[in-house]
């Protein structure tokens, strides 16, 4: 079966401009300003007016809930999240993360969630570990679930967070040796995804470990811009060669998109920054002796959301998509982020205000006009 999509703005995330792009089973066949019809096309969309995009990485998603939560007793467990949430959010790939509650929540809960999701036709990936050191995992051992699982990608710890275990530098270099290993073994990039809080000591122990020696590309730091000083360590970690990811929907010191611009004019490369929506995250409101006062949880759609805001401050538009997408991918060590021919056919279509209109995963469409077209078992 052939899909063809035709009289598209496609950025893949380079802006094309006006092109067709051929779909065939679960890959690209062409991306050029002009296809013919012929017989085997079996579905021709008009998207005139309208962008075409790579589909959304969320690098950063906590798919069973456990980001967080349980911080208000038992009752205030986030939920898992949707498969459609995650469809009307533009998002083709996902990486699970565990957080705060890996007491009634485990790495083996987030396997099964993110396996369920492949099945249901995304693509999803998952970091093993949770807040706490020693870290929780699958098989007992950070080394056999990076090397034996393929869809593991790294290990998730916090650090600077009052509700984390505040490690010190020889576990962490430990934790760091054993991703190291066992990718090299495995031929992942594998990486240290830092959970940053808002405690003083910010990014020190990550900087630490990049002077001991640790290659930079296995150090993942999330939540960048929770507080300006937090931030500018950040950007000096990306003038070093790291990635620094930005968080849509949760805690900052100025919105989002004011913080990238300021990134980027403090020389930051455009594509050392990544977004995550953190999605279904618990996001608790701490009063000044630490008691809850209130909880929320991240919007999944953050990042789609955010899009129109950093091309409104004046981010260009393939920069903008590239942070939600083909950035994301290098950063993760994956294939994915770009639409050209031999690729996997996840691909947003947008209107013209960016809302989502279309969205297809793997070359199906589970979302047409705006109405999702796949829901999960139990939604």
């Amino acid at each position: 079966m052939f899909t063809l999509l035709t009289n598209a703005r496609v950025f893949s995330p380079e802006d094309l401009g006006l092109c067709s792009l051929l779909i065939h089973a679960d890959r690209i066949v062409a991306v050029e300003k002009d296809i013919s019809l012929f017989d085997g096309v079996n579905e021709v969309i008009d998207c005139r007016g309208k962008w075409v995009i790579p589909g959304i990485i969320d690098q950063h998603v906590h798919l069973t809930g456990g980001g967080g939560g349980g911080e208000a007793g038992f009752a205030s467990r986030t939920p898992a999240v949707k498969l459609r949430d995650l469809i009307q959010a533009g998002i083709t790939t996902v990486v699970g993360v565990l957080g705060t509650d890996a007491i009634s929540r485990s790495p083996k809960d987030l396997y099964a969630k993110m396996q369920s999701l492949n099945l249901e036709g995304l693509r999803a990936f998952m970091h093993t570990g949770a807040y706490a050191v020693p870290s929780p995992t699958i098989t007992r051992s950070i080394r056999d679930d990076m090397a034996f699982i393929p869809a593991i990608l790294g290990v998730k710890i916090a650090l600077a967070d009052h509700r984390g275990s505040y490690p010190s530098f020889q576990e962490l270099l430990r934790i760091v040796s054993d991703i190291r290993v066992a990718s090299l073994l495995a031929g992942k990039k594998g990486l240290l995804h830092v959970h940053l809080g808002n405690l003083p000591e910010g990014m020190s122990q990550l900087i630490e470990l990049c002077d001991a020696g640790i290659p930079i590309h296995h150090i993942s730091p999330t939540h960048v811009a929770r507080t300006e000083p937090l931030f500018e360590q950040a950007i000096a970690f990306a003038h070093r060669g790291g990635h620094i990811d930005v968080t849509s929907g949760g805690s900052r010191f100025m919105p989002q998109e004011q913080a990238i611009l300021h990134a980027l004019e403090a020389q930051v490369p455009a594509e050392r920054i990544t977004i995550s929506s953190d999605g279904n995250g618990s996001v608790p409101r701490f009063n000044a002796q630490g008691i809850v006062e209130g909880l929320s949880a991240a919007p999944v759609a953050g990042n789609l959301n955010l899009l129109p805001r950093l091309i409104d401050v004046g981010i260009p538009v393939p920069q903008a998509i590239a942070m939600l997408t083909a950035n994301v991918a290098r950063s993760l060590g994956i294939s994915g982020g770009v639409l050209c021919a031999g690729e996997r056919a996840d691909i947003c279509v947008l209107n013209d205000d960016l809302s989502l209109a279309h969205l297809f995963a793997a070359g199906k469409p589970l979302l047409r006009d705006g109405e999702c077209l796949v829901t999960g078992n139990f939604e």
